[in-house]
């Protein structure tokens, strides 16, 4: 290679998902069909009636076109509807911004808060994305470690404890990805009491906030009086609306800081696509009975994985679960979480990522993503758990 790459890109792994798929191709022949836990998608389609809208507007030229970098006005607004009843919120439409996926809603948040050097204090076990997006940014990553006693839920005390005077905000994922677990309103209170004292932000990654169990209200946070100062929200609409690939997602702040991202996201990615937005803008006017059938139904995967995982007999420990996702440890101490993944493959043809993706000290861990896994073959896919050779 003759040109030269940039030097915080180098020791940044590969990503985690197609590494582990690339082992597919090795796999050995055992005759058990691959059962897949290895990524967080919907496994059920868009809602047929979605389908059937933006089938009729795909010949407006219109549907082709730029929209204003932040989105089109009438999506805007659908958000801030769906807000103030989800949340209660005080938003307006200036507080948005539809980005290309939530990813890219991370990716504007961090170079408008940060440059190489900063810091952000990174509750573990992270979102990989996150921190593979930080190392290459030349930006620090702190992280407050995996408490198993408390099934990785942050604490404010530690946290506190990891902030400098280079920390520029506070990183967390609720529910969490990889473990599922579901930040209390209580603890996100005192976390943005304790971004506000020290002027950082608290960044929320909300990407599953559909799912959460009984359709709860997340947090309080948006009713706050002049709440965007001190929160960043991310959110993703690809997987509340079964819509991954056409890559919605939203950045939500305060207008003087969305102003700021909008430079980014020009540079970056110009809008959202609109036939991205007019599917968001339909899901948040019609589909909340059908997110909310859909929210029961993982609720009831999730219970029915919990109740298979946790009878007599599993050699594998879950150590926390939740919407979509399980954290197990798993019973090879001389393993890291790779080569346990792998041997899960080759084994027991079950494809999951490794602990250490989601931070470091973690090789005991495996993610398992039951979304994708129908209910009715959630007993067989633990079943292959129970009967793996553990010697």
């Amino acid at each position: 290679m003759n040109y030269p790459i940039n030097e915080h890109i180098r020791p940044v792994h590969f990503p985690p998902i197609s590494e582990v798929k690339g082992w597919l191709a090795a796999r050995p022949d055992n005759g058990l069909e691959l059962i897949d836990l290895c990524q967080a998608v919907p496994d059920y389609a868009p809602a047929p009636e979605l389908t059937d809208y933006l089938a009729t507007i795909l010949e407006d030229p219109l549907t082709s076109k730029y929209s204003p970098d932040e989105g089109l006005p009438e999506v805007l607004e659908a958000v801030c509807r769906s807000y103030r009843r989800i949340y209660h919120a005080q938003i307006s439409p200036a507080s948005l911004c539809l980005t290309i996926g939530a990813s890219q809603a991370f990716w504007l948040a961090i170079v408008t808060l940060c440059q190489s050097g900063d810091e952000v204090v990174v509750q573990a076990p992270y979102y990989f994305d996150h921190a593979m997006a930080l190392d290459m940014l030349g930006i620090r990553s702190r992280f407050a470690p995996f408490d198993e006693a408390s099934a990785g839920l942050p604490s404010p005390a530690v946290i506190e404890s990891l902030i400098t005077d280079r920390t520029r905000a506070i990183l967390l994922v609720t529910p969490s990805n990889p473990t599922g677990a579901v930040t209390t309103p209580d603890t996100l209170d005192e976390l943005y009491a304790l971004a506000q004292s020290r002027k950082i932000a608290l960044i929320l990654d909300e990407t599953y906030n559909s799912f959460i169990q009984g359709g709860l209200r997340p947090h309080g946070l948006f009713t706050r009086p002049g709440w965007g100062e001190h929160l960043v929200h991310i959110a993703s609409f690809g997987k509340t609306f079964a819509l991954t690939g056409y890559r919605a997602g939203l950045l939500a702040a305060s207008p003087r800081f969305i102003h700021q991202a909008l430079k980014a996201q020009d540079t970056m990615a110009v809008c959202q696509p609109r036939i991205s937005q007019h599917a968001v803008r339909f899901g948040l006017d019609h589909l909340d009975d059908w997110v909310a059938a859909n929210r029961e139904m993982m609720t009831r995967r999730h219970d029915l994985f919990r109740t298979e995982f946790l009878r007599p007999g599993n050699p594998f420990q879950l150590a926390a679960s939740g919407a979509f996702f399980a954290w197990v440890r798993h019973p090879w101490p001389e393993l890291t979480g790779r080569q346990a993944a792998r041997r899960m493959l080759d084994e027991a043809a079950i494809l999951c990522l490794p602990g250490e993706v989601f931070g470091p000290g973690l090789e005991g861990y495996l993610r398992l993503a039951f979304g994708n896994v129908r209910q009715e073959r959630i007993p067989e896919a633990v079943g292959r758990f129970r009967e793996v050779n553990c010697e």
